[in-house]
């Protein structure tokens, strides 16, 4: 999925321009401990993703605005906090493999449940989203139905880190049952004026 960024400060200035001139992909991570601007370097989960720079906007006092593409998942296995911005070694995470026949009970679960969910939104928000065309490879699937879900990030962290496909989609299961309910409470009852619970991460 695409993510744009907001490039403003210095160490971070420093790190894009590095990955530009040489090419290369930088680890997006949720933060664990600590805050994720003008303070000292967070503690981040140990589960990321690769990000990959694909448009930059030139601003002023060198600050950018990027777009990036995620592409592998890593784990991080040490850190160093010596430089000005974080950085670890990793290895890529790929899920581990399973077989079709394993996978698609799962997907047929989750697909419909999706789709509910997609036209619950809908319903609340006026969003444009088709649920009649799902992908029909079950780890796509996966991918998306934890793209939609409307839910902290670090409830989002659980199905990044899940060791296979398998995992992810069971766990998603789990989670759509859970979040179907919730927003059909929230159409039967109303929302809180003063807050929403739709929020796009």
């Amino acid at each position: 999925m695409p993510l744009p960024l907001h490039i403003f400060e210095e160490r971070y200035k420093q790190m894009i321009q590095l990955c530009m001139d040489e090419d290369e992909l930088f680890g997006v991570v949720l933060i664990q401990h600590g805050s994720e601007a003008l303070g000292p370097l967070a503690q981040p989960h140990t589960v990321g993703c690769t990000a990959r720079i694909v448009d930059v906007e030139t601003l002023a006092e060198g600050r950018m605005n990027i777009t990036t593409i995620g592409e592998q998942r890593f784990r991080i296995l040490s850190l160093d906090y010596d430089s000005p911005y974080l950085i670890g070694e990793v290895e890529f995470y790929p899920m581990e493999s399973e077989l079709p026949d394993r996978l698609t009970p799962a997907a047929s679960r989750l697909a419909p449940k999706v789709k509910q969910y997609m036209r619950l939104l809908n319903e609340i928000e006026e969003i444009d989203l088709d649920p009649d065309h799902l992908p029909e490879d079950p780890l796509e699937l996966a991918h998306l139905g934890a793209i939609l879900l409307q839910m902290p990030p670090e409830k989002k962290q659980e199905l990044l880190r899940a060791a296979s496909a398998l995992d992810m989609l069971n766990l998603s299961n789990q989670i759509y049952d859970r979040e179907i309910a919730f927003l059909r409470a929230i159409i039967k009852h109303g929302k809180d004026e003063q807050q929403s619970p739709i929020t796009y991460n």
